[in-house]
């Protein structure tokens, strides 16, 4: 409805409705204090001016360019962006707010619109997973740790390192291959690793009941000293307890010098000296001779104990005979969707009401208190937008189909128990019918003795997808890091690794309407980019568990002499 003119219409036959002319008195009254309000006006605007100049001059630039930054990213994210709707009939107009591209859960309505495009796919014969990596990637490197070690008799040992492992399966793997490093920079005999009784994971398990200890023991001799037993004259020192050995309190991340000038006098004077815990507290960057040790722990001593070995071998037999169609090949997947990991993330999905009720439960139940402080602001649609949400098993379906993986693709899906696994897992097994799990691998007889051991089950599922043709990753954590490296070192360098870019995900879901070319356009580029990222070296400041080379590996190439008819490492 339009407002009242202030001015008149100029009409003979105006209504009583129209504004009348106003006298000479009011316009001339209305002018006065109309020039008083103009004055003030060009206050302003000079005061604008002079704020605008001030700001793109040198000083000002540096002055204001961190909240002139904000400000653009608030505006990019959508955080001050509203919808203006004018409505008919009604006085003045109503403001939505506008949510950002790639906030909102859309990927049911993708799914639907996408799925008629998969079936007519379905025919298995240009499977993505025959040619999923480009071989002339693959610049032939070859594992070269136990070679580039020497094997001298060890000097006398400085004393006894005890180490307490905390953490899951890789956390103990990474504690573990630090203690063996720091045991050799300390000339110090290495203490099998006591295991800590997380309470998180809640795994009872001992070193033993997971590794293989006298493989171990026996690939670090002539390097490391490791021992299941203290001697005697140790435990009678401290009362045949443990517990009663001094612990060091290391910092995380310290240095071989911090070791060497504080860890060492003291190993010596005591004989026995204990650090707990033991998680991160070896810095990145060590001298080469340390660094090596830590390879030969990781991809050389440790291997699985023979229950789990055993179990483990079986079930990758079974999921070769199963990907019979693919030539053995299939894909295996860390699918990070169950209940806890959805909560931490304070992410929302298409639960509703009862969804947000279930994750502040879960939330409260497992951290007490932590997203209910003061200050702390949970933003769902922020997260998604910048990639941190769970990819839900349909969207990590979607992804795949969308790369060319067809529904004849053997699939294994490495994840504890999913967030409401008959709704969320229906439509993964609708694109992809040959999924397995490692409830489906192996018998119930066969999963007893590992049932209420959570890294003994990682251990399982670890094992599965090492040795896939494929392995996707979807929310990063220890088990994906440590698994990619391991497959650099076994697949002459390469990840063989699909690492998704899920803001750019995000944003695809939150499509309805997107054609499936350009959807699969997007997603085959996604492969291409993992399989040019699957030979990566390590960086500065790096992890050789994820990036083995070329710490842990070396580059081959053929001696120039030919009567030797050997290969050199360069």
């Amino acid at each position: 409805m339009h407002g009242y003119s202030r001015l008149g219409t100029g009409r003979s036959n105006a209504t009583p409705s129209s504004s009348p002319p106003s006298s000479p008195r009011f316009r001339h009254g209305r002018g006065k204090n109309g020039g008083g309000r103009a004055t003030k006006q060009r206050m302003v605007e000079r005061l604008v001016f002079m704020l605008v100049s001030a700001v793109f001059r040198r000083k000002g630039v540096l002055l204001f360019a961190p909240l002139l930054y904000i400000s653009g990213m608030l505006l990019y994210m959508g955080s001050l962006g509203f919808d203006v709707v004018s409505l008919k009939n009604t006085v003045g107009v109503v403001v939505h707010k506008r949510t950002p591209p790639g906030s909102v859960y859309r990927s049911p309505q993708v799914f639907e619109n996408l799925w008629p495009f998969m079936e007519a796919e379905n025919n298995g014969r240009a499977n993505t997973l025959m040619m999923a990596w480009n071989s002339s990637v693959h610049q032939g490197w070859k594992p070269c740790v136990d070679k580039i070690i020497s094997k001298t008799e060890l000097p006398k040992s400085s004393g006894f390192l005890i180490i307490e492992a905390n953490g899951g399966l890789n956390q103990q793997r990474l504690s573990i291959c630090d203690a063996v490093a720091v045991a050799g920079l300390l000339n110090a005999t290495l203490f099998i690793p006591i295991f800590h009784l997380n309470s998180v994971w809640r795994d009872s398990s001992k070193f033993g009941d997971i590794f293989d200890e006298d493989f171990f023991i026996n690939a670090l001799k002539s390097r490391v000293d490791v021992v299941k037993e203290l001697p005697e004259e140790i435990r009678q020192r401290f009362d045949n307890n443990i517990s009663n050995i001094v612990n060091l309190r290391v910092k995380a991340w310290s240095s071989p010098s911090h070791y060497l000038q504080k860890v060492l006098p003291k190993l010596v004077q005591m004989g026995a000296a204990r650090i707990a815990p033991f998680s991160n507290r070896l810095a990145q960057a060590v001298p080469a001779n340390v660094q090596k040790l830590r390879c030969l722990a990781n991809y050389e001593a440790l291997r699985f104990s023979e229950p789990i070995r055993m179990l483990a071998e079986n079930m990758v037999d079974r999921m070769v005979k199963n990907s019979s169609q693919s030539g053995g090949k299939y894909v295996s997947v860390h699918l990070r969707f169950e209940e806890d990991m959805v909560a931490f993330s304070c992410c929302e999905y298409d639960g509703g009401e009862e969804e947000k009720r279930e994750m502040d439960i879960a939330r409260e139940r497992s951290w007490r208190g932590k997203f209910r402080r003061r200050g702390r602001v949970i933003r769902p649609g922020v997260n998604r937008v910048d990639g941190k949400c769970p990819l839900t098993p349909l969207e990590v379906g979607m992804m795949l189909r969308g790369m060319g993986f067809d529904n004849t693709t053997s699939v294994f899906v490495a994840a504890g128990k999913i967030y409401k696994a008959e709704k969320y897992m229906a439509p993964l097994k609708q694109m992809f019918p040959r999924l397995e799990t490692k409830d489906t691998l192996a018998t119930p007889e066969e999963l007893a003795p590992f049932k209420g051991h959570s890294s003994r089950l990682a251990a399982l599922d670890y094992t599965v997808c090492l040795h896939s043709e494929v392995f996707v990753t979807t929310q990063g954590g220890n088990f994906p890091h440590f698994l990619m490296g391991h497959r650099r070192y076994l697949y002459g360098g390469h990840a063989k690794t699909i690492k998704p870019d899920k803001r750019k995900l995000a944003l695809l879901f939150d499509n309805p309407n997107i054609r499936w070319e350009d959807f699969r356009m997007q997603m085959r580029d996604m492969l291409r980019h993992s399989d040019h990222k699957g030979v990566e070296m390590k960086k500065p400041g790096g992890s050789l568990y994820t990036f083995p080379m070329p710490d842990c590996m070396c580059k081959q190439a053929e001696l120039r002499n030919e009567n030797s008819n050997t290969t050199g490492l360069v």
